[in-house]
């Protein structure tokens, strides 16, 4: 961003008093506004029908959270729910109550405001080697494209449809191809089921979010923090502090960011998201590709969806289920592709050594399985090539 304490990278009186300038809301930043919806539905939509989590408080804790992030950081930092804490919660339903999952929040919220406050985080991100970042983000994007087709597989004539207009259209400024593929989805799953469109009249009505604090319990705290948050830990380092640098630095080196600057924003939002019943968040670097694929170049694009998650969330809460099932699987699919393509694309090589090449394609397929484990393995695989214990 330009300007940073070094010591303790919060943000200066320059970065402050330049917090409402930099952003555009034209029709690209409103088409790359929705670029993150293949990750953040799913989960969205699980953690309100599985988890039973109120939809109001939910959504408000994201759309504060997309708005800030995009007034700070003036770039397309994107807003994701935590992946593994949200796969635990939700795959083991019986055993997590909301209350776990806050409780996941908030420690993780702890765990990254020490780590950037402190600034361990930058001294853990220069370990990684450029061969290492730029594993991390190949893996996260090829893990995007796989994802991508098993969501289009569900609907494999509708993907079709889908991904040659993609493809026709991706280039257009003048009609953002985004468009085109919410209307075909949301056309798609009514001429399927009618019926949502009465649906969604009665879910309109009025709700605010409510203060959590009455319903936490610490045993669900600590059951949230040790088997939900603890294991996102290595997932975060990888694809919501290391990657996301690299990439929104590769897109907008005129806005540079630092880890500690990412890690600092993640602890804050995590800490207050709890308090309004919303889940842990993160910077994931796949959404960031979302949203520059599908035509944002600003933190616009953030505060645009921000305004429109905390309408559903006011104005739509008891139907927010409803709402999320317009948009099929295999419309997202497709959304997801093309991000992860794009993320991937931020990882080519620039004459890159036979070894060195080597070390990003080893990161990349660990990174496919776990981001702890890939850091790892990249950074021991880079010194014992460069130290010439191995040879490829």
């Amino acid at each position: 961003m330009g300007f940073q304490d070094s010591k303790t990278n919060l943000p200066t009186k320059k970065e402050v008093a330049s917090f409402l300038t930099g952003n555009r809301y034209d029709l690209m930043e409103w088409a790359g506004a929705f670029g993150d919806l293949g990750t953040l539905i799913p989960f969205v939509l699980a953690y309100i029908t599985i988890l039973k989590m109120d939809p109001a408080g939910l959504l408000f804790a994201f759309g504060m959270a997309k708005i800030v992030t995009g007034l700070y950081y003036k770039t397309p930092i994107p807003i994701q729910p935590m992946k593994a804490i949200g796969i635990g919660s939700v795959a083991q339903a019986g055993e997590f109550t909301p209350a776990a999952v806050w409780g996941a929040g908030l420690f993780t919220g702890l765990v990254w405001l020490f780590l950037g406050l402190t600034g361990i985080i930058d001294r853990v991100a220069a370990l990684a080697k450029k061969p290492v970042v730029q594993g991390i983000v190949l893996g996260l994007g090829l893990t995007f494209m796989v994802e991508g087709i098993r969501s289009m597989a569900t609907n494999y004539f509708l993907a079709a449809i889908a991904l040659i207009m993609t493809f026709a259209l991706l280039g257009n400024r003048k009609f953002p191809v985004m468009f085109l593929l919410l209307a075909l989805g949301v056309g798609t799953s009514l001429a399927v089921n009618p019926m949502l469109l009465m649906d969604l009249k009665r879910g309109i009505g009025f709700s605010l979010p409510q203060f959590t604090l009455a319903r936490w319990t610490w045993s669900e705290m600590v059951k949230g923090a040790l088997l939900l948050a603890l294991p996102q830990v290595p997932l975060t380092l990888g694809n919501a502090v290391i990657a996301i640098v690299a990439e929104n630095n590769e897109f907008f080196p005129q806005r540079p960011i630092t880890e500690g600057k990412i890690a600092i924003s993640t602890g804050l939002i995590n800490l207050l998201a709890p308090l309004f019943g919303g889940v842990p968040m993160c910077h994931g670097a796949g959404g960031m590709a979302g949203h520059v694929r599908f035509g944002a170049r600003t933190g616009g694009s953030l505060v645009i969806m921000g305004f429109m998650v905390i309408a559903v969330a006011i104005f739509f809460n008891r139907g927010v289920n409803i709402l999320l099932q317009l948009f099929p699987p295999a419309i997202l699919g497709v959304i997801l592709f093309f991000a992860g393509a794009e993320l991937a694309l931020t990882a080519r090589p620039e004459a890159a050594g036979r070894q060195e090449f080597y070390v990003t394609l080893v990161t990349a397929g660990f990174a496919m399985w776990n981001m702890g484990v890939a850091f790892v393995v990249g950074l021991l695989l880079h010194e014992a090539l460069a130290r010439g214990w191995i040879k490829v």
